[in-house]
């Protein structure tokens, strides 16, 4: 039992020093200033890939085009929808000036369903920064002209939002992938590489330290040029963290921020949808390499599971060593609860949660080795 518990207490210590510094390093957008600028303000262009968004799309267009920001456009691209997201954004244009509503072309072969629609954005935007957002989401009136503010100092952002959960699997499931994100990546080293790092290898290991959320990230229009736009991930499915990596890889800076207060979204809204779109990307997250993904669910295991078992059938010392790597772990979920608006007494089924993850790793796994794809929106990815 105690060896377990020394690797659990190695794993909680790693993360709890990472914790601890992305709480004081993840910078916050609605820390940013509004931007200003004493020549003419310039054009941006907010682009919305939807496919199959009838749920959603009137919230994300209506929440776009109130931003305070004064000279800005809204391209929504219907991806070839087979619901009511077509006549929902017919309707919105022919009453909404700047709102262009966009036609998407068939997917070539050689193309993933995201990437494609965000080129064919891209080719129609005129602006001189590119805001790309998922139709899940829905900006506060300030979030763009703090978004163009934080791209005075870097070429490319990401913003990670504030997920709404409401139904119990949201609750249970989304806030482990921010504590995760909290926990194993300095928030630092993705703007730039750790300084313990040899100078001559800073920036060839700079990709390594890539990430980002798909549901907002933006560009000047001359950083997306340069690295050829989503033509480059055109084939991925975290298309995110490629663009991320693509970015670092030819010297430019992009930064992460937390979303709170300016920038909104919900991901999933039930079990079904959750697994799925969990189950497009969860391996491919690790670079679809096996040996890590089974250390890492092992890792899960003994953190997160063992302890708890530990706490019934073990001896005093053991007893107590699980209930004080619980605690740690339960501060950092309920800092994060806070930090998010989460049910924080959620964070006491951590085990379910856990279990849930193992069964998504096995059917990730699962898929991998029998060539099985995923589906999402009615295509396979």
């Amino acid at each position: 039992m105690e060896i377990f518990l020394y690797i659990a207490a190695s794993y909680i210590g790693f993360t709890l020093f990472v914790f601890t510094r992305n709480w004081f390093e993840f910078k916050s957008l609605s820390d940013q200033p509004h931007f200003t600028s004493e020549k003419a303000t310039p054009l941006v262009s907010i682009c919305i890939p939807a496919r199959n968004e009838e749920a959603v799309i009137d919230q994300c267009v209506t929440y776009a085009l109130k931003q305070d920001y004064p000279n800005f456009e809204v391209l929504v691209l219907d991806d070839n929808s087979t619901d009511g997201t077509t006549e929902i954004l017919e309707e919105l244009s022919g009453i909404i000036n700047n709102l262009h509503h966009l036609k998407g072309k068939p997917k070539p072969d050689e193309w993933l369903g995201k990437p494609w629609a965000c080129h064919q954005l891209s080719k129609h935007a005129s602006g001189e920064y590119l805001v790309f957002i998922d139709a899940d989401v829905w900006l506060e009136e300030h979030a763009i002209s703090k978004a163009i503010h934080a791209l005075q100092n870097s070429n490319a952002i990401t913003v990670w939002p504030k997920q709404a959960v409401e139904t119990f699997w949201e609750k249970l499931i989304i806030p482990m992938i921010y504590y995760g994100l909290y926990s194993l990546l300095p928030a630092k080293y993705v703007e730039q590489s750790p300084k313990w790092l040899p100078q001559n290898l800073r920036k060839k290991m700079a990709p390594q330290f890539a990430a980002a959320c798909g549901q907002f990230i933006a560009f000047t229009k001359n950083a997306y040029e340069t690295i050829d736009g989503h033509t480059s991930v055109k084939q991925e499915i975290v298309e995110d963290v490629e663009l991320s990596k693509t970015i670092k890889r030819n010297g430019l800076s992009i930064t992460m921020y937390d979303g709170v207060d300016t920038v909104n979204c919900r991901m999933y809204q039930n079990h079904s949808d959750i697994f799925e779109g969990l189950r497009k990307n969860f391996f491919v997250g690790f670079g679809r390499n096996v040996p890590l993904f089974l250390f890492m669910a092992t890792m899960q295991v003994i953190t997160f599971i063992l302890p708890v078992i530990f706490l019934f059938i073990g001896n005093s010392f053991v007893q107590t060593l699980s209930a004080a790597l619980i605690g740690v772990f339960l501060i950092q979920r309920w800092l994060m609860d806070y930090r998010f608006g989460w049910n924080p007494f959620v964070s006491l089924l951590q085990p379910l949660t856990i279990l849930w993850y193992e069964v998504l790793g096995i059917r990730c796994l699962w898929d991998h080795f029998t060539g099985k794809k995923a589906t999402w929106k009615g295509r396979e990815v």
